[in-house]
């Protein structure tokens, strides 16, 4: 006859029968630890640290994770039942009023304490080299990208002179939709292949200056690095105007002015660069409420002149106020 199998509850009430294991888990209940700083909290060699730790994850009640060269233990709180939670509590209570427990506690704030420690001294001997090792290691001004999950996930993006994508590409995953415009087919085709595939984007040709896009229809528009082919940026700026909703924003990046005459010749550019006086007149002139200008610092490695980044803002809607 088979021997019916044990209930979970009784294998779970005897890897909590041993005082140690008992202790050891008030630890990781609240602390992600390793192997060995379990040995200098409980005071216990190596091969008993394990052993616990064993009896406990078979258990149920520990789970690891690798990290580097150590696995990284931690009570399993998220996959214990109603009933191992109800028991937990009821052992944890006489547990943790416990003397030797207590010193564990007070341990494991050493443990943490000497893990910050660890982390100053790095940082006061690689203070000074800190930039670069970090973008060795992440490359230059990773932060950047990152803050674009700042942006609202139910707004549309337009990028106004999309080129071959690169900008829409970076913004699809954090918005409802992008919509990506040129009036070059070349690089529409360009953008078309770095955007196949990309649910969120859509690519239209049309000129910045008759945008293919019904009214009020976006949140934000970006004019990056297009100005300078633009004839008429003042009409492109009462485009981009046409087409925002009631608080949105038209986001200008390009070139201060400069000297660099052969840009004309060598990239076809029609303007030497903008200054805020410029951008606020053509800001007013379109119906934009506000213009903001700041100068961009150099990235490393570049070679061209001084970008900046306008920040256009339209008015936002007046709430309807109520007939009495």
């Amino acid at each position: 006859m088979n021997t019916p199998a044990t209930p979970a509850v009784f294998d779970r009430l005897a890897a909590l029968s041993d005082a140690t294991r008992a202790r050891m888990l008030a630890c990781l209940e609240r602390h992600e630890l390793t192997v060995g700083e379990l040995q200098d909290v409980m005071q216990l060699a190596q091969s008993n640290v394990s052993r616990h730790l064993r009896a406990l994850a078979d258990a149920g009640w520990v789970s690891s994770r690798e990290s580097g060269p150590s696995n990284r233990y931690r009570m399993a709180s998220r996959d214990l039942d109603a009933g191992a939670r109800r028991l937990w509590q009821s052992v944890r209570e006489e547990v943790v009023r416990h003397p030797a427990s207590q010193r564990d506690l007070a341990r494991v704030h050493e443990v943490l304490a000497g893990r910050h420690a660890k982390s100053q001294e790095f940082f006061a001997s690689a203070a000074g080299q800190w930039d670069k090792l970090r973008g060795e290691l992440f490359g230059a001004r990773p932060e950047l990208h990152a803050l674009l999950g700042l942006l609202d996930p139910k707004w549309t993006v337009a990028d106004l002179g999309c080129g071959t994508g690169q900008l829409a590409e970076a913004v699809a995953p954090f918005v409802r939709r992008v919509v990506a415009v040129d009036e070059s087919a070349a690089m529409l085709r360009a953008a078309r292949t770095r955007l196949h595939g990309v649910a969120s984007a859509e690519v239209r040709h049309g000129t910045l200056e008759a945008l293919p896009l019904d009214a009020r229809s976006v949140d934000v528009a970006v004019l990056s690095l297009v100005l300078p082919y633009v004839a008429d940026p003042q009409r492109a700026f009462a485009e981009a105007r046409r087409v925002l909703r009631a608080g949105g924003r038209l986001l200008v990046v390009d070139m201060l002015p400069h000297e660099h005459e052969e840009y004309r010749q060598a990239m076809g550019h029609l303007w030497l660069g903008f200054d805020a006086a410029l951008l606020e007149r053509w800001g007013r002139a379109a119906g934009f409420a506000g213009t903001r200008v700041h100068a961009l610092p150099a990235l490393p490695g570049a070679k061209g002149p001084s970008l900046f980044a306008a920040v256009l803002s339209t008015a936002a809607r007046t709430p309807r106020k109520k007939l009495s």
